[in-house]
């Protein structure tokens, strides 16, 4: 199946590093846009073929039978709420005594992205606020609030009260592409109402954090560290404009610096680190890596029940983790139609790919379905400067307060369809695709400038292109 033959014109005009070619009709061939060998397949044999409201939660198709049974185990795990101790269910009591959430899909509902609170009053669905003051701990990490520690907590055990509750607005923010056409972006005002425990310090540092979808985390956990760290140039050497740096950040288990990978800042070394942090930090449950209640210092947490110490046994929390990394990544939609394969170029035309890189490979790693495999994430799981519009003024160990860590694209186009929702960017600012690209800046700014000067056919094809990942 052929286009229309044409006849190149010849005449190619620069317009902000993106080259436009003009046609005319003629006999000389126009061959078809095809897509890579593969390119559906997002997560390599991970990878899952269902675009339903359950499209981030089946298991790797190919995980072995003694895994696909842990997996099972920590699917329940992830999605049953935790209960507050003593309780006959002692596999699941232990909850705060002060959380945001009672299970793991209290953030992650349906392995998928949490949101901002719609209402005033609404409790957290997926937005957590990490609190810090300057300076860091023996081992890098942020110093936490003298009263509130690190998170704030906005639901309790009863009899306690919580520690707070967040208040959001909205500040207008019109942008105007240079075609005339203009997009409103919202940019979100907080204010800490209802402090139980005294004032948040004076230095206050405040971060806003939405919850992720969970698909291919371990996938990402299992790219070899010299993949990632050979997308980085930390100076610049190529004159791009685009570094990318690594995070290096305490591992409990090694006690020791590691690379980072997850989270909004890469400040966690490890899936299971993850998990764990989430445990104590939005439940309130402990663990072998974190064995600390969660209390702020006005609180005598040895006059409050718990579930034991640790409060999730090793074996469990070695099922949620293994649960979080075999989740199957969804292939790709539309993957080979022509305006989808268009976009593609597109979004290699104005660099998106310089930070969001579409493939690698998997090396070893401890569950044999996630090694050698080709995958494409659309990350390189670096930190870059985004700018001061989207800067929390939070360092983290070696992430400033304006660096973040790619976000992998692959299931965006899903989000809608799973959780309800298409917010986007660390704290949800971002209503839709478009919003986020606009919002980019730092390193980004020159791939959002060629973006803005897209004529609005070409920014649509793009933004359908990351749709189908």
């Amino acid at each position: 199946m052929k286009l229309d033959t044409l006849l190149i014109k010849y005449m190619v005009v620069a317009v902000m590093g993106v080259f436009i070619v003009s046609c005319e009709s003629d006999d000389t061939e126009y061959t078809l846009l095809t897509p890579e060998d593969g390119e559906a397949f997002s997560g390599g044999e991970t990878t899952v073929f269902d675009i339903s409201q359950n499209a981030f939660g089946f298991q790797a198709p190919n995980l072995d039978t003694e895994n696909g049974l842990f997996f099972f185990t920590g699917n329940s795990l992830f999605n049953q709420n935790w209960v507050t101790a003593p309780a006959s269910t002692t596999a699941r009591d232990g909850l705060g005594p002060l959380f945001n959430a009672r299970s793991c899909s209290g953030c992650h509902f349906k392995d998928g992205r949490g949101r901002a609170p719609i209402t005033d009053g609404e409790l957290s669905s997926g937005l957590l606020f990490r609190l810090s003051i300057p300076g860091t701990d023996e081992f890098g990490a942020n110093l936490p609030d003298p009263n509130y520690g690190g998170q704030l907590q906005d639901d309790s055990i009863l009899g306690l009260d919580t520690e707070g509750h967040v208040t959001i607005d909205y500040e207008q923010v019109v942008v105007t592409y240079p075609d005339g056409n203009s997009v409103t972006l919202q940019k979100p005002l907080y204010t800490f109402e209802n402090l139980s425990y005294g004032s948040l310090a004076a230095s206050i540092q405040i971060s806003p954090r939405v919850a992720n979808q969970m698909i291919g985390l371990g996938l990402l956990d299992a790219i070899p560290e010299a993949t990632l760290l050979g997308f980085a140039d930390i100076s610049d050497s190529n004159g791009d404009g685009i570094s990318g740096k690594p995070n290096y950040v305490y591992d409990v288990e090694t006690q020791s610096l590691k690379l980072g990978r997850f989270g909004w800042k890469s400040n966690q070394p490890t899936l299971k680190q993850q998990v764990a942090g989430a445990f104590l930090g939005d439940m309130g449950i402990t663990s072998s890596l974190f064995l600390e209640e969660n209390c702020p210092p006005t609180i005598d947490c040895n006059t409050i029940s718990n579930g034991g110490s640790p409060e999730i046994s090793d074996e469990n929390l070695d099922k949620v983790a293994l649960y979080s990394a075999t989740l199957g990544v969804p292939g790709r939609r539309n993957h080979e139609d022509q305006s989808i394969l268009q976009g593609k170029e597109l979004f290699e035309q104005v660099n998106c790919i310089a930070c969001h890189i579409p493939k690698m490979e998997t090396g070893s790693y401890h569950i044999e379905a996630l090694e050698n495999q080709t995958i494409r994430p659309y990350t390189d799981l670096l930190l870059h400067d985004m700018g001061e519009g989207l800067a929390d003024n939070t360092p983290d160990f070696e992430a400033t307060g304006k660096e973040w860590r790619t976000a992998p694209l692959w299931g965006i186009g899903l989000i809608e369809t799973v959780n309800g929702h298409t917010n986007l960017l660390h704290d949800g600012r971002a209503r839709n695709i478009e919003e986020a690209i606009l919002w980019h800046d730092g390193e980004a700014a020159s791939s959002k400038t060629a973006f803005m000067n897209l004529i609005v056919e070409d920014r649509t094809k793009l933004i359908d292109f990351i749709k189908s990942l």
